[in-house]
């Protein structure tokens, strides 16, 4: 509680004694007035008394009157002081002039009457004023000042000695009196210290807990925070919760080409969007690096709509400084009963959704259910049997051939990897390369299917490659490159028959890594390709950068050959790479329709289903043995 000023705090304490002694005047009045009633004057008994009476009770009343302290300000307080001093001095003297007048009526005994009303009358009223001590030693002054030389005058030694010794009481009461205000106002100023003390206190502790609370670079909360919001609102009510969980796309390669600080630029662009969905019901954190919690409570019915606005706040281009970056995001959600009851599992399965979306909508958001659940746990068994598995028996290599677009002549094949597990069946390739990823495994998985790849490479003939693709943990492994290059010298083929693939994702990953990588390959004599291009993971300012010689434009272009809009833009593409002596390979010819209009556009080679579906090497060499014979 915010502590009062002095001058309020004093009007207050004053409040509480000036009542006390109005009734004190009026009730002394009174007793006077009645002990005169038949030696003095009616007009002296009753009509001054009544008047002096009267308005004691006038004032006793609007000094009980309530008041809000919270509303009395400083010059308020010390103007009705002042009004309170000025009339305190009025009515001393009328009581003082009134009092001495009725001492010329009457007897020895009322004369003593009319001394004790003076001095018990005054010495109250001193004491009443003890908040107020200027008034109470103007009152004390005037009345006994008044008294004493009135005594002076009548030349009454008793009423002389009396006069006097109120005096000396009434000093030493005005110095007990002013002792006590001073220590009151030291209290009040302690007190006043002390409570700006506490309130400075408490603003620092809650400029620290927000503090504490708050991720300095985007004011959004914190990790701490949110766990703490998750922990209360389950205690509360888990009912209509869900948990969120953020991760930016392609955050790291925008940090390491662009450096740390248009990446912090990007991430507090991020955070002020995202505070724009913030509500009472939706809290949004920042829980460290490029990830995001979420918060929604109060139903699961919006959970859609706020998740559709998250990637749409994120997705959109966010201009940092001179430059417009592009971010993605990808959001993994969880909702109390169905994604979990307690914190911890609630961010788990949440987390568990992310990855999901990351892998299969990236871009997008994905809700975790008991089905993605499943397909979760086949993910857990499929790692389990990778991490057992006896590669070299269960990995195989089949090959798609790649044809030249107008002759149709096969120019190389693309190897493909392929494992039957003991355990689970036949493994697709994504959800392969997927669990190696996962397992850590990638790079001994590359190297075990490179040899099976190099095996067939000395059987081909002359202008016949092999192209192996390579993911993005392998680019940024030195020690797997240059044992890749071991392995071709080993074989004594010739590298120019080598043809990586790398996909742009794998390149984003790590650009200054992946670049060294590339060079080394290119300098060991190997040829690169860019796999899957257009996914809108990068531009062709990529290929100008690093040293590829082609370019397999990804098969979701080659669907689109059947409108204008479509060869146009596969025409551009083609036209550019060609610009930097670049040859196109299109992916996905399905139909003949495609492989006549990728001829007409001037395509360098085609690879499909329509034109051969993947095979092992020994239903190849059946089907053309004249490869064997060159």
């Amino acid at each position: 509680m915010e502590r009062l000023p002095v001058q309020v705090a004093q009007l207050l304490h004053l409040r509480r004694q000036i009542p006390p002694l109005y009734a004190l005047l009026a009730v002394n009045a009174s007793a006077l007035a009645f002990t005169h009633r038949h030696l003095a004057p009616a007009w002296l008994t009753i009509g001054v008394a009544g008047v002096l009476v009267a308005a004691c009770v006038v004032r006793l009343l609007a000094w009980t009157l309530p008041v809000d302290p919270a509303r009395l300000t400083v010059e308020a307080a010390t103007a009705q002081m002042r009004r309170t001093t000025r009339l305190a001095v009025v009515l001393a003297a009328g009581f003082v002039t009134w009092a001495l007048k009725l001492d010329q009526y009457g007897g020895p005994y009322e004369h003593g009457h009319v001394a004790m009303f003076i001095a018990v009358t005054v010495l109250g009223c001193v004491f009443c004023l003890t908040y107020l001590p200027r008034a109470a030693e103007l009152v004390c002054v005037l009345v006994i000042g008044t008294f004493l030389v009135y005594c002076l005058i009548k030349g009454t030694e008793v009423l002389v000695a009396v006069a006097i010794n109120i005096a000396l009481v009434s000093a030493v009461i005005i110095k007990v009196l002013n002792d006590s205000f001073s220590s009151f106002l030291k209290l009040e100023q302690s007190q006043a210290e002390l409570s700006r003390e506490r309130q400075q206190a408490n603003r620092l502790s809650e400029q620290n807990k927000v503090l504490a609370h708050t991720d300095a670079l985007t004011g959004l909360p914190n990790r701490r925070l949110f766990f703490s919001e998750l922990d209360r609102l389950l205690t509360v009510d888990g009912a209509g919760l869900t948990v969120g969980v953020v991760d930016l796309d392609r955050f790291k390669p925008i940090n390491d080409i662009y450096g740390h600080t248009q990446g912090d630029r990007l991430l507090q662009a991020i955070g002020e969007r995202l505070r724009t969905l913030v509500s009472p019901d939706v809290m949004i954190a920042r829980l460290g690096g490029d990830e995001f919690g979420l918060l929604v409570s109060g139903g699961t019915d919006r959970v859609a709509g706020i998740a559709e606005a998250v990637c749409a706040a994120i997705n959109d281009p966010i201009r940092a400084g001179d430059t417009r970056l592009s971010v993605g995001c990808s959001l993994g959600l969880a909702s109390f009963p169905e994604g979990g009851r307690t914190a911890h599992d609630l961010f788990d399965h949440a987390d568990a959704a992310l990855y999901h979306a990351k892998e299969n909508r990236r871009g997008g958001w994905v809700s975790y259910t008991r089905e993605l659940d499943q397909v979760l746990q086949t993910g857990k068994l499929v790692d389990a049997a990778l991490q057992t598995a006896d590669l070299t028996q269960e990995l195989s290599v089949v090959f798609q051939p790649i044809y030249a677009a107008r002759s149709l002549d096969i120019v190389g094949y693309e190897a493909l990897a392929r494992w039957h597990s003991p355990r689970i069946g036949m493994v697709p390739a994504d959800i392969l390369i997927a669990a190696a990823e996962r397992t850590g495994m990638m790079n001994r998985l590359t190297l075990e299917l490179f040899d099976k790849s190099l095996s067939v490479l000395g059987a081909l003939p002359p202008g016949k490659r092999i192209n192996f693709n390579l993911s993005a943990l392998d680019l940024v492994s030195d020690p797997t490159v240059e044992a890749l290059l071991r392995k071709i010298a080993r074989a004594n083929v010739d590298p120019s028959k080598v043809v990586f693939e790398l996909t742009e994702s794998s390149l984003i990953t790590d650009m200054e890594a992946a670049g060294r990588s590339l060079r080394r390959l290119r300098e060991g004599g190997c040829m690169l390709a860019l796999d899957d291009f257009g996914t809108g993971y990068s531009s062709l300012s990529s290929l100008h950068q690093l040293p590829f010689q082609y370019v397999k434009i990804d098969r979701s272009f080659t669907a689109r050959l059947s409108d204008a809009e479509g060869r146009k833009l596969i025409g551009a593409i083609r036209g550019l790479a060609q610009s930097l002596s670049l040859q196109c390979v299109l992916e996905g010819i399905e139909l003949e329709a495609h492989l006549l209009e990728a001829g007409l556009i001037g395509i360098d080679f085609v690879q499909g289903y329509y034109l051969s579906r993947p095979r092992t090497w020994e239903e190849i060499i059946c089907e053309t043995p004249q490869l064997l014979a060159g």
